[in-house]
């Protein structure tokens, strides 16, 4: 070879050296490389893009509401369903996992709402995409005299529905545009509801429907994950403030400092090891066995329930380490069920009296709970009415919205966990949104791409063999 020929190459080296060591910034040129093909035959690889990008993308959901009783008591989301694609507001409920809407039909179901917001009735004939799901399914359980796979569901609080299930397609927002896209939609498995009864016909907290965000394979996430359309992980950040709202994604929400405990296996909830409860620091003689699950025992995390449901041991220990950490001025009262406080004009901070409570998990994870998130405040006494957000029960220990809101929440069914950290959710929030459907510890194999240094030695090992070739 050349000196100059060599000098050549060794240049060209040291270029691509350069190259591939500094960060990539490519600018991109915008075209449209038909290739022959026709507008329809455009539309259709686009159609299979819009595809690829459900799939890797991060669903958002916008989220309604608040944890306060006295405004909403609850948190919603909107969903977009069918074709021509129609809006539901449905409660966002971890606590089960039938999703469900008002049906045309529906016998019980309320007319307004004082959320303030328009109540809309699913029309099976109206959406060209909508298909009955007969009872020869092999999810189907019940069946129904005209041949439809029926529903049923009761809940705690004395509401239940019924009516028969469907499928049509569901339209979802990537979180990058936070818009409803036309062509981003998945088919989804859900309750018609043409029958209301109990707390579910009362127009107060009146929605569309409830969502289900369980483990079951009739839940939201879990219909998204067997189609491949998302991660195995979702997350919520409830705002705990009087505008309430937030968000809800279909991915991992990472954030540092987060806490991490194992879920229960085996469980049709998402039931926690909550091995002690403590007050201002100081671990109450709670007899641990009292959360232990079994069949109706146990500790579980539900975004449907507004409060905290202690049982009545756990119940009793708390309101006794309370009281005897609050000034004697401040008097104690039942109202309605919850145990409050009259707090008088010359308190200036209610929040720095009373204590924190700390619910102590396995794996050494601890939720910290200000006074601010177990208070709930009641203008009817001249100085104030503080109530706490708990009720006892007799069996399952309930961990409700309360609680839940001003946290980054993180249920990851992937590696059958949950995780939380304290956050400002009117902030925005750092998603991780594994590819393929792929949790964050379901193994995925990386490229050359994925490691820059790598990619370099592959470069510069073929140049050196090119120069060896040519001298």
């Amino acid at each position: 070879m050349s000196p100059s020929m060599l000098a050549i190459v060794l240049s060209s080296l040291v270029f691509v050296v350069l190259v591939s060591a500094a960060p990539t910034s490519l600018t991109l040129k915008r075209a449209f490389p038909n290739h022959g093909m026709n507008l329809s035959q455009l539309r259709a690889m686009d159609m299979k893009r819009h595809g690829r990008i459900l799939q890797a993308s991060v669903v958002n959901f916008p989220v309604y509401g608040t944890a306060d009783p006295i405004a909403a008591g609850l948190y919603y989301t909107s969903v977009h369903l069918g074709s021509p694609p129609r809006e539901f507001h449905v409660t966002i409920d971890t606590g089960s996992d039938m999703s469900w809407v008002n049906c045309v039909s529906c016998n019980g179901c309320p007319q307004t709402s004082n959320l303030r917001i328009k109540l809309n009735y699913f029309d099976p004939e109206s959406s060209s995409t909508s298909s009955v799901i007969p009872c020869s399914h092999h999810k189907c359980a019940i069946c129904s005299t005209n041949n439809h796979c029926s529903f049923k569901v009761q809940y705690e609080d004395g509401g239940e529905t019924s009516g028969y299930i469907i499928s049509d397609l569901m339209h979802v927002a990537d979180i990058s545009e936070g818009l409803v896209a036309p062509n981003s939609s998945v088919p989804l498995v859900f309750g018609c509801s043409n029958m209301r009864t109990g707390r579910l016909t009362s127009y107060e907290s009146a929605l569309d429907g409830i969502f289900g965000f369980g483990k079951d394979d009739t839940s939201l996430i879990s219909q998204l994950y067997s189609q491949g359309k998302a991660s195995r992980v979702f997350s919520h950040c409830l705002k705990g403030d009087t505008s309430g709202g937030g968000i809800l994604v279909l991915g991992e929400v990472v954030e540092p400092n987060m806490s991490y405990t194992p879920l229960i296996p085996k469980q049709p909830h998402y039931n926690l090891n909550l091995e002690s409860i403590s007050v201002n620091g100081h671990t109450l003689q709670i007899d641990p066995t009292v959360f232990i699950t079994s069949s109706n025992k146990g500790v579980m995390i539900d975004s449907g329930s507004t409060l905290v449901f202690y049982i009545e041991e756990a119940y009793n220990s708390i309101i006794d380490a309370i009281n005897s950490r609050i000034p004697r001025s401040i008097g104690t009262t039942v109202s309605n069920g919850f145990h409050c406080y009259l707090v008088p004009t010359s308190v200036l901070s209610i929040f720095d009296i009373f204590p924190p409570i700390s619910l102590n998990f396995a794996n050494h994870a601890s939720m910290v709970l200000r006074s601010q998130d177990y208070l709930i405040h009641s203008p009817t006494f001249y100085g104030g009415l503080w109530c706490l957000g708990f009720h006892k029960t007799q069996d399952i220990t309930i961990l409700g919205d309360i609680i839940l809101k001003d946290k980054i929440i993180v249920y990851d069914l992937a590696s059958q966990q949950i995780g939380w950290t304290n956050y400002n959710c009117s902030l925005p929030v750092n998603v991780s949104a594994p590819s393929s459907g792929k949790g964050r510890n379901e193994k995925g194999g990386a490229s050359l791409c994925d490691r820059p240094e790598k990619l370099t030695m592959v470069i510069l090992a073929f140049i050196t063999h090119m120069i060896l070739i040519l001298i």
